[in-house]
């Protein structure tokens, strides 16, 4: 500690400098305390704003999906092109390298599988192993129209309440069934409720036409999903439409892990969400990659 020894009183307080007080970044943000938000600017680039969370928490659901059967070989390769990382706590611990520094968003859901009833979950993780494992957020589906759309909706409030104690923010999933219409409609809905119930940021689907109008309408920010497999330059389309009409970036999954050169695709989307390339200069960045393999 300092010492008494020549102590000298501060002379130059700036007087006529107001105190610098500058808006948090981030939509729908700007009251969260400082963890919270802090939390947020490692998942949001502070500089454009958007992120590019890669997705591999499929099997606590669907089991070893493609290309996901060894998440110590086909993710670790990805992780540094990704802002983000979104798997489940058993992924974190058994695959991923613990000198990684990239945020994780870690699922919090489960209690189901692709033989069951998709919008049966609970919460499955605690705070204190949330904690422990150093999450940047937490996240959770909500099933809306679905059989159990009470209980969904009642896990990611749980997530909510016992994240804001320690300043962990929460990502609401808009589960959609195989019966629900992915419209303006039902995810101006699906989205609402979420951020209406104090989600801090959304993962949603991109569609059209109205995508625009669903995310003026809701008051955080979104980040759209990547969806079942498309052709990688169909895929960079969709990211650019989503940014382009006020997303927030991406959690992609299937189209960076299931590609044929992930490596490639995640380098392309970033350019996509962070450099607003247009998609025909973004898949350049993956033909280049994948021909040089």
């Amino acid at each position: 500690m300092a010492d008494k020894d020549d102590v000298k009183d501060g002379k130059n307080f700036f007087e006529d400098t107001p105190a610098q007080a500058e808006p948090f970044f981030l939509k729908g943000s700007n009251a969260l305390d400082w963890g919270m938000q802090n939390r947020l600017s490692r998942i949001f680039n502070p500089e454009t704003g958007r992120t590019v969370m890669l997705a591999f928490d499929h099997g606590y659901f669907q089991g070893p999906t493609t290309g996901l059967e060894r998440i110590d070989l086909q993710i670790t390769a990805l992780e540094p092109y990704a802002d983000v990382l979104m798997c489940t706590r058993g992924a974190l611990r058994s695959c991923i390298p613990p000198t990684t520094q990239k945020p994780v968003v870690l699922r919090a859901s489960a209690g189901q599988s692709i033989l069951t009833e998709l919008s049966n979950e609970l919460v499955a993780v605690s705070i204190e192993d949330a904690i422990r494992l150093d999450a940047a957020a937490l996240a959770a589906q909500v099933y809306i129209g679905a059989e159990y759309e009470h209980k969904s909706i009642g896990n990611v409030i749980k997530l909510i309440d016992m994240g804001s104690k320690y300043g962990i923010p929460t990502l609401a999933v808009t589960g959609v069934g195989a019966d629900m219409t992915r419209d303006q409609r039902y995810f101006s809905l699906a989205t609402r409720i979420c951020a209406e119930i104090g989600a801090h940021y959304v993962k949603s689907y991109y569609f059209e036409p109205g995508f625009e109008k669903v995310v003026a309408g809701c008051p955080v920010p979104i980040v759209i999903a990547g969806g079942k497999k498309l052709p990688e330059l169909e895929a960079l389309e969709m990211a650019y439409k989503a940014v382009d009409q006020g997303a927030a970036g991406v959690d992609m999954g299937r189209n960076i892990f299931q590609s044929d050169c992930p490596v490639g695709m995640i380098q392309a989307v970033g350019a996509v969400v962070h450099k607003n390339e247009k998609p025909e200069q973004a898949i350049k960045i993956y033909e280049d990659i994948k021909a040089a393999g």
